[in-house]
């Protein structure tokens, strides 16, 4: 019981501040792509020695055999950062944080048919319903094309990490740490090429408030967040982990009133409850089953 109320505040702890994670995002004056890319390499160099730290050894046969699924998941995982860093410029954080919260939803309606699981009645309502909030929300966009735009990345990011959880059901024998270590690094694999030829590198272009910002979103909101997260999540039932992990959503769209004083009008907040409230109830039954 003592392991599970530890678990309860290390998750806790670590959703808030994933929640916390635009502001600093918006200080930092670099690219969207060579932000994921040094946003991998923090997390990858701090989660790695908390591995070699805590002894937990790699299983170099599983890595072997399933190293294209890891290599894919890495890949999805930095394009999803891109996306979701982008849709923080054009759109406020809240709706870029709801519209990026329709990922479950994505999840939800591919996985009978790539993994032939009964799509359920229940299943079915919280597709309309959470689909009607993302409506909402986008019907009531005040800001024109630029929020239409953040929306479209913000979207774009819930494909990506759609890609990234159903790649995940494909890897069984490389689990917990150990496969986000190794995503990091194959997003870093991914991104650096991509950096170099859309960009360049413009590390040194960053004030002492950018970097401090990078370190910050890199070895806080990454690394250490990573790692308290698979910490708390190997002690917690799954209920409890899905009802926590709203938190995030939850702590962004206050973020983004609160301190930055981003408004948002009656439509959309109904949208985003509708969002969240049905991909929560949509995940609950299959956490209870399992």
């Amino acid at each position: 019981m003592k392991k599970e109320n530890t678990a309860k505040i290390l998750m806790t702890v670590a959703m808030f501040i994933f929640g916390t994670l635009a502001p600093f995002v918006r200080n930092i004056n670099v690219s969207s792509g060579e932000l994921a890319l040094y946003r991998a390499i923090l997390a990858a160099v701090l989660v790695g020695g908390f591995l070699l730290i805590t002894r937990q050894s790699f299983s170099i046969a599983s890595i072997k055999k399933e190293f294209l699924f890891l290599l894919l998941s890495g890949a999805a995982m930095g394009i999803n950062w891109i996306l979701l860093f982008e849709a923080y410029k054009y759109t406020t954080v809240s709706v870029a944080t709801l519209s990026y919260y329709f990922a479950p939803v994505i999840v939800m309606v591919v996985c009978p048919l790539l993994f032939r699981e009964k799509l359920t009645a229940k299943q079915i309502i919280c597709f309309i319903m959470a689909t009607l909030g993302l409506v909402l929300i986008t019907g009531t966009a005040g800001g024109g094309s630029q929020d239409l735009l953040g929306i479209a990345f913000g979207l774009g990011a819930a494909m990506f990490y759609s890609v990234v959880m159903l790649l995940n059901k494909f890897i069984k024998g490389v689990i917990g740490l150990h496969r986000t270590f190794i995503q990091f690094v194959a997003a870093i694999i991914v991104l650096i090429p991509y950096v170099a030829v859309t960009g360049g590198f413009t590390l040194g272009n960053l004030n002492g408030i950018g970097i401090g910002a990078l370190l910050i979103v890199g070895i806080i909101h990454t690394g250490i967040t990573y790692c308290m997260y698979f910490s708390a999540l190997k002690e917690l039932p799954g209920q409890k982990v899905a009802i926590l992990s709203y938190i995030d959503p939850l702590v962004a769209v206050l973020v983004s009133v609160i301190w930055l004083n981003e408004t948002m009008t009656l439509p959309q907040i109904i949208g985003g409850l509708l969002i969240l409230g049905f991909t929560l109830w949509s995940e609950l039954p299959v956490f209870k089953k399992r």
